[in-house]
């Protein structure tokens, strides 16, 4: 008996003194991001000229890729070239890449122009040096007239004022005369 509450202290002994430890450890590789903010506007620029008033929720920014993540409620407001505002777009989140300034919203996507052109999809394209906006996926764009066009891919300028649905189908409230 007096053997085996030795063996027992023993046995609680090694255990109490093991090196292993339940600390989590970070994953080898694993892809962290340098900055964190929350509550961010950023403005993108086009030769000191606002182009794009960005804002979320939350950013994190990778410096070595050159790349930045909006991942709480992204609002987007578009500027002509004379710095009047042409266009909102909001969606679930977006990147920006910080070489070109291009975006891509993603989720839930709703832009609208200043025009009354409101364009519904799931993810959207900006290039910031063409000014253009586009998507393979599916679209849905309501008119001012209370026109309804749906389709697939869609290419625009950033005031939704020219642009064209790659294969549309819709259907128009409007008389034929």
């Amino acid at each position: 008996m007096k053997n085996a509450y030795w063996i027992i202290f023993f046995i609680v002994l090694t255990i109490a003194c093991s090196d292993k430890s339940n600390q989590t450890q970070l994953e080898k590789g694993a892809e962290y991001p340098d900055q964190e903010s929350w509550g961010v506007t950023i403005i993108l620029t086009d030769s000191s000229i606002e182009r794009a008033r960005v804002q979320s929720g939350h950013l994190e920014k990778y410096n070595q890729e050159q790349h930045i993540m909006l991942d709480q409620i992204v609002k987007v407001d578009f500027f002509d070239k004379k710095q009047n505002h042409v266009a909102v777009l909001n969606s679930a989140k977006a990147e920006v890449d910080q070489k070109t300034n291009n975006m891509k919203a993603i989720g839930d996507v709703v832009a609208v122009s200043d025009s009354g052109i409101t364009l519904y999809t799931d993810t959207l394209f900006w290039n910031a040096k063409k000014e253009q906006m586009n998507t393979k996926d599916s679209v849905m764009i309501t008119t001012i007239e209370k026109d309804t066009l749906y389709g697939v891919g869609f290419e625009s300028d950033s005031d939704l004022q020219n642009w064209k649905v790659l294969k549309p189908s819709g259907v128009t409230n409007r008389v034929k005369k």
